[in-house]
């Protein structure tokens, strides 16, 4: 059974940076491809970044872009999301999300791609 298990999440001001985590365990890590997405309240659940399994390949939100980096390591099967940079309306839980087919090549920006998901980090941006 996959399970991913976010970690990271705090208080932090405005133009500050923090780094999200986020571990997968219950299959072989790195022939998925893997996603972060955000969540504010009232509000739908948004793409941020993505990272394909071939780690040839990012993608991200123009409203992160220049901010946010997405890497992952193999090794230590992690995905892992740094937030410079940090404004006040980044401020949501963060998920990170895994689809169930491997090597997976379709879009990655919707929610409809992914299978599995964590259970989220709340990111507080204080203005």
């Amino acid at each position: 059974q996959v399970q991913l298990a976010e970690s990271g999440g705090g208080l932090v001001q405005a133009g500050g940076s923090l780094r999200l985590s986020c571990a997968a365990s219950g299959r072989t890590f790195s022939r998925y491809s893997m996603g972060w997405f955000r969540q504010a309240p009232g509000k739908e659940r948004e793409f941020v970044a993505a990272i394909s399994w071939s780690l040839l390949s990012t993608f991200y939100a123009d409203s992160v872009k220049g901010r946010f980096t997405i890497s992952r390591d193999n090794t230590k099967n992690t995905v892992y999301l740094q937030m410079n940079s940090l404004k006040p309306e980044d401020t949501a839980a963060y998920y990170c999300a895994a689809p169930g087919q491997e090597y997976y090549r379709r879009s990655l920006y919707s929610t409809e791609a992914y299978d599995y998901w964590g259970q989220g980090t709340q990111v507080t941006v204080s203005s």
